[in-house]
């Protein structure tokens, strides 16, 4: 055949091979990535600026829980201090239990399916007796409005800009919903109602430099913005229950039995779990035998929320947690007798202190005194200091869950973002540091199966970048039930262990990402603040990643396409041509083999992406290639795998 002939057949050939790739390099790589350039308030680096603001909201709360009606009724003060540069003429706060109505926004967007924010049971909601407010001195009572879960609040005057500071006095009542949620709620145990209480109280919405008032409703499926502060709280309860809640019991002394509050003082200094009311002692003596009615008294400082659980029917036990200042927190553990079994309950405090030693280390020492798991209804929920989870969970279901609540002590506890808009940077932060911590606990015991090793793996990555697939840019209460676990929890999970594995390497992420739960350490981050930050500390410009893995659906689809020998010898080197088929770019490692037993590993950066879908590069061999292989050790999620492999035939 002619030489002509030949380079028209290739030509054509290649003209093919273009048609079928999705690959545009200019979109991936398109410059401008950043809408808006860093300012005093948000750096271009991702820290925050020199005058970054936040505002803030301490609340003092006495509430009483009535377990013959399932009410809570409750005075809440709060002092609310304005640090924006913004005069403000009224104040808008997040009343979610509205969410609980029958005729609420949530109720009338839960899907005909139902699922786990439906609600078989409604109650009245947040029924708001008073509002009072106190400024410079001066009562009055202000106009307001509850539209389903927002009120409104105008004061008086305006509250002055970089410090003006109000207090509002709000007393109101709500009955508990057996279910509200999987956030919170109510379950009869053989011992009496186990209660788990949570959006409580009149909270403060946030108002920030991108938005200003954050007013988007509770739907349920979407979960929490709020400002930090300090809460002191008491809970007045009848004395025969236990009483667990964020942050410090300051007096465990008038609440206990003298020998419980002996124990309870002994956990705190036990490395081993310590019994403080064991199974033997419920109903029969104890605080089991004490009569009238105890008030339990909290204190959880800089933090966004606070939430408790109560019960005559608690087993609880106790662990001290070394923390790597050398302080000591408490890990805690109430649950049922019905939750006694194989690694049942009785292990979740080793869990706990497990949980919160490992991050502590790894990430970012735990701010809070006392950490407190609790068994209920609720299948897994987490507040600051305490988290809800079910009561039903044994081994490695107990330990999943208790280490994924306790996970979002860092994200969104911590690292405060925004989770009702963004629920890729709280659950997919936290799925991705549970793998690490389930590899350290207890030499393994309960390590996940990582995605490389699963026989599955090809099924899971067509479940994520599915043409239905929400892309991670999603609001919670946009996306399609279905897509949540992987939208919110799997798929930003998956990213960052390739932004780890591929794009950065271990140590310039594990400094970047550190760096990034300490710049925003208890403030509020944006997607863009995260960005920038692991850019500017990794060292690398990866616009061309968050497009392809937070703005779009893009796959990963590299393929080997030939070899070649200059001159047609294996001698003179080989010529391997690769392929981007889908839209995202990612590094390339290629393990070439020869036939003399050779081989070679080669590690290609994203770059060789910058100009078009294909490329080739040379080899230095000494005899016939017989095997090609892109991501020989599979770290990267690629949509089909048998391109994968180019054989000598």
């Amino acid at each position: 055949m002619k030489k002509s002939s030949l380079l028209a057949i290739f030509t054509l050939a290649f003209v093919f091979v273009e048609a079928q790739s999705k690959y545009s390099h200019t979109e991936a790589f398109a410059p401008f990535f950043y809408p808006s350039p860093g300012n005093e308030y948000r750096s271009a680096s991702g820290e925050p600026g020199p005058k970054y603001w936040q505002n803030r909201a301490d609340y003092t709360i006495s509430a009483t829980l009535d377990t013959a009606g399932h009410t809570v009724s409750a005075k809440v003060e709060i002092l609310y201090t304005n640090n924006s540069p913004d005069n403000l003429k009224f104040l808008w706060l997040q009343t979610d239990q509205n969410a609980y109505r029958k005729d609420s926004r949530a109720t009338a967007t839960t899907t005909a399916s139902g699922g786990r924010w439906a609600n078989a049971m409604f109650t009245e909601g947040e029924v708001i007796r008073s509002v009072a407010i106190e400024e410079n001195g001066k009562k009055y009572t202000p106009e307001y409005t509850t539209t389903d879960t927002r009120t409104q609040v105008w004061l008086g005057s305006p509250l002055r800009a970089s410090g003006g500071k109000i207090k509002l006095t709000i007393e109101y009542a709500f009955q508990i919903p057996e279910y509200g949620s999987d956030r919170m709620g109510r379950l009869n145990t053989k011992n009496g109602w186990i209660y788990e209480v949570a959006q409580w109280f009149p909270r403060m919405a946030v108002y920030d430099d991108i938005q200003g008032w954050n007013v988007l409703p509770y739907l349920g499926q979407g979960e929490f913005y709020l400002e930090y502060g300090d809460i002191n709280f008491n809970i007045t309860a009848p004395a025969n229950m236990i009483v667990v809640g964020s942050g410090e019991l300051l007096n465990p002394a008038e609440c206990f039995t003298p020998e419980e509050a002996k124990r309870y003082a002994a956990a705190k200094l036990s490395d081993k779990t310590t019994m403080i009311r064991d199974a033997a002692a419920i109903g029969k003596g104890g605080i089991s035998a004490k009569k009238g009615q105890t008030t339990w008294k909290f204190r959880i400082q800089n933090t966004r929320d606070a939430a408790w659980g109560a019960s005559a029917a608690f087993v609880l036990d106790g662990a001290k947690i070394d923390l790597p200042s050398g302080k000591k927190s408490l890990a805690l553990s109430a649950y049922p007798v019905e939750s006694i079994g194989a690694n049942g309950w009785q292990r979740s405090t080793e869990m706990v202190k497990g949980s919160l030693e490992f991050y502590s280390r790894q990430l970012f020492e735990f701010p809070y005194p006392v950490a407190t798991n609790v068994a209920g209804i609720v299948g897994g929920m987490e507040y600051p200091g305490i988290v809800f989870c079910s009561y039903k969970a044994m081994g490695s279901e107990l330990w999943g869950v208790t280490d994924h609540e306790f996970g979002h002590t860092w994200f969104p506890m911590i690292v405060g973002s925004n989770e009702r808009k963004y629920a890729w940077m709280d659950e997919g932060f936290n799925t991705f540091i549970n793998d690490l911590s389930s590899a350290a606990f207890n030499k393994g015991e309960f390590k996940k199966q990582s995605y490389f090793d699963d026989p599955a793996a090809a099924k899971t990555v067509q479940s994520i970048f599915a043409d239905a697939s929400d892309i991670l840019l999603t609001e919670p209460d946009v996306v399609q039930q279905a897509n949540l676990g992987n939208t919110a929890y799997f798929k930003p999970s998956l990213m960052l262990h390739a932004l780890r594995n591929t794009a950065l390497g271990e140590k310039r992420f594990d400094a970047a990402f550190r760096e990034y739960i300490s710049r925003w350490a208890f403030k509020h981050p944006t997607p863009w603040d995260f960005f920038r930050t692991m850019e500017n500390v990794g060292g690398e410009d990866l616009g061309w990643f968050w497009r392809g893995w937070v703005f779009n659906n893009w796959r990963i689809d590299q393929a080997v396409r030939g070899v070649k020998y200059k001159n047609g010898i294996p001698a003179n080197g080989a010529q391997i041509t690769l392929e981007n088929l889908e839209q995202m770019p990612m590094p390339v490692t290629v393990l070439v083999k020869e036939s003399n037993g050779k081989q070679q590993t080669i590690n290609l950066p994203v770059e060789i992406w910058q100009r078009g879908n294909a490329y080739t590069f040379e080899v230095a061999t000494t005899t016939p290639v017989t095997e090609v292989t892109i991501d020989p050790d599979k770290k990267v999620l690629d949509w089909d795998r048998t391109n994968n492999t180019w054989i000598r035939k």
